[in-house]
């Protein structure tokens, strides 16, 4: 009977936290890294899934911070300083109007002039009557 309370016969003693402690899904060992050591699985549960942690703080945080802190973001958010939707298109679109005329005038700017090189249509005779 002695030997049924030897240190092997429970397994390997080791502490570790609540916090950290996870149960192997496959061969149901508790540990707390990232593989199990037993049978090598990453299939695994927090056991503070079924057993509650107590908290560590000496005072609990107040959820009324919390929700100061959630509604001044919601205000920032909903805040009608920020422009608008619309308003940002229509600055897309001005710039893109800008760019497009400036790109224009620069094309018509550096293009050599046609009527100087004398390129253009020929002058007279008839057009449409074959002669």
């Amino acid at each position: 009977m002695l030997h049924e309370l030897s240190p092997e016969a429970f397994g390997t003693l080791i502490s570790m936290q609540l916090r950290t402690a996870r149960v192997c899904l496959d061969c149901e060992e508790v540990h707390d890294a990232q593989q199990c050591p037993t049978c090598a699985s990453e299939t695994f549960a927090f056991l503070t899934r079924w057993v509650p942690v107590p908290e560590r703080r000496q005072r609990p945080r107040t959820a009324e911070v919390a929700n100061r802190e959630a509604v001044e973001t919601y205000r920032e958010m909903l805040s009608p300083n920020r422009p608008g939707g619309w308003s940002l298109i229509r600055r897309g679109a001005l710039g893109l109007a800008l760019f497009g005329v400036a790109g224009w005038m620069w094309q018509r700017n550096t293009r050599p002039d046609t009527k100087s090189r004398g390129s253009g249509p020929a002058t007279g005779g008839n057009r449409g009557t074959g002669s």
